[in-house]
């Protein structure tokens, strides 16, 4: 089995949970010793020397079975394209690569165009996507939150999309739709990496039946010697577990600003002290206000009191993990959109840092609440500084929600399920073995 691993960007160019699941799964799959190559985008946001003249796919890096697909003529709208040239040449890799299995993780940078090219390319191939956000359903950045007040959308419709976009009329938005549920009914199967991905795709449309859940893969890094010959903790166990971090993406619908927000509210309401440091990147995909924001409580400008800190610690590879999570007792996914999974979560539970996340999507079904993590209304800041006070001082808290960290599955587990998948195997046991 050849198999064909199509990635929205390369983890190493830009950091995300999407192209870092399938990064994952493409390691594992060679390891399992797999024939399978990786094909990643790359567009105009990131490095310009990355393109060159005349070439759409490239190696990368020197590294055996691993492309960037350079895209500079995406439609964002229609989700299209624009190159010809792009199309040409995906076909022709296709044509030369011959996988019996094509697994897409986006289209966006890539265009829908390209599904219907693989079917026509390989019609004897097995086509896949994971459904990774919801682009396919809101054209708002996928996020269905509501432009005008930024409120949460439970679904989408012609008319609810025009609200967001008036300049767009509500029988185009019917023409994205059907154009989109036409690319998409190319595929075998869809991939789910929560039940509650799967629930919202099948009541817009998707037959249930072809969607199937597997969890995205994610390396254990908690096994790193770094973490393993780490420090003993403090022996005063008295001590409070007062240090929160947040990893992650650095827009938006993240919801850091809701932790500002809080931080703001716990330094008028308790006197307790408390450390924040932040870890990520691509502030420049954020708007303004939020920049603007950012700057002003990184920088100390906004004037919270000595006892609160703020550390901003830059964007890491996976390898810096073991290292920034021994530095803080608690991880905050403030998320104040319908967050499909959180590899966050992944990585808060292989090094048993409790997560502090918001009540909404893919988190809520991860964490449960009392249990191994906190939850709290998106977007409340005052519950969240409610939940600061109580996690630096409620005796045992820590310990106990530590204690219950479920850890991650193992990638080898994550590709075993994706290989029967692919080799279409849908008995009732092998769902089974996939959803677990």
């Amino acid at each position: 089995m050849k198999i064909l691993e199509i990635s929205l960007f390369h983890p190493e160019l830009v950091r995300g949970g999407a192209q870092q699941a399938a990064y994952e799964l493409f390691l594992g799959l060679k390891r399992a010793g797999r024939d399978v190559t990786l094909l990643a985008s790359a567009d105009l946001s990131g490095p310009k020397a990355l393109f060159k003249p005349g070439a759409i796919i490239t190696g990368f890096d020197g590294r055996p079975n691993e492309f960037l697909f350079l895209s500079d003529a995406f439609d964002h709208v229609w989700m299209r394209n624009l190159n010809i040239r792009a199309l040409k040449w995906f076909e022709e890799f296709l044509r030369d690569r011959q996988p019996d299995v094509v697994h897409f993780h986006h289209f966006l940078t890539f265009g829908l165009e390209l599904f219907l090219i693989a079917r026509r390319t390989l019609p004897k191939a097995r086509l896949f996507l994971t459904l990774h956000e919801f682009l396919a359903i809101c054209r708002a950045d996928g996020h269905m939150l509501r432009t005008f007040d930024k409120t949460l959308c439970t679904e989408a419709s012609p008319v609810r999309c025009h609200q967001c976009f008036p300049e767009t009329t509500p029988e185009l938005f019917s023409l994205r739709e059907d154009w989109i549920k036409q690319a998409l009914g190319v595929f075998d199967g869809f991939i789910a990496p929560t039940s509650f991905v799967r629930d919202r795709y099948a009541a817009w449309g998707l037959p249930p039946r072809r969607i199937h859940v597997i969890t995205n893969a994610q390396s254990d890094y908690s096994e790193l010697q770094s973490w393993k010959h780490r420090p003993p903790p403090p022996a005063d166990r008295i001590r409070r577990y007062n240090r929160f971090g947040f990893f992650g993406q650095l827009v938006d619908v993240k919801g850091l600003g809701v932790v500002f927000e809080a931080l703001d509210i716990f330094a008028k309401r308790y006197e307790e002290e408390l450390t924040f440091e932040i870890n990520g990147s691509n502030l420049k995909f954020a708007s303004e206000k939020f920049r603007n924001q950012f700057d002003d409580f990184v920088s100390g400008k906004h004037g919270l009191p000595e006892r609160i800190k703020i550390a901003y610690n830059g964007s890491y590879a996976m390898t810096d993990l073991p290292s920034r999570m021994a530095r803080i007792d608690w991880v905050l996914v403030p998320s104040i959109w319908w967050e499909i999974f959180g590899l966050v979560l992944s990585e808060a539970f292989m090094f048993r840092r409790p997560p502090i996340v918001s009540r909404i999507g893919g988190l809520a079904e991860r964490v449960k609440n009392e249990k191994n993590g906190l939850l709290f209304d998106a977007g409340d800041a005052s519950e969240l500084a409610d939940i600061f006070h109580r996690a630096i001082t409620e005796e045992g808290l820590w310990d106990r929600l530590s204690a219950a960290s479920p850890g991650v599955p193992t990638v080898e587990s994550v590709v075993e399920a994706h290989l029967r998948l692919f080799a279409g195997d849908t008995t009732a046991a092998a769902r089974r073995a996939r959803a677990a």
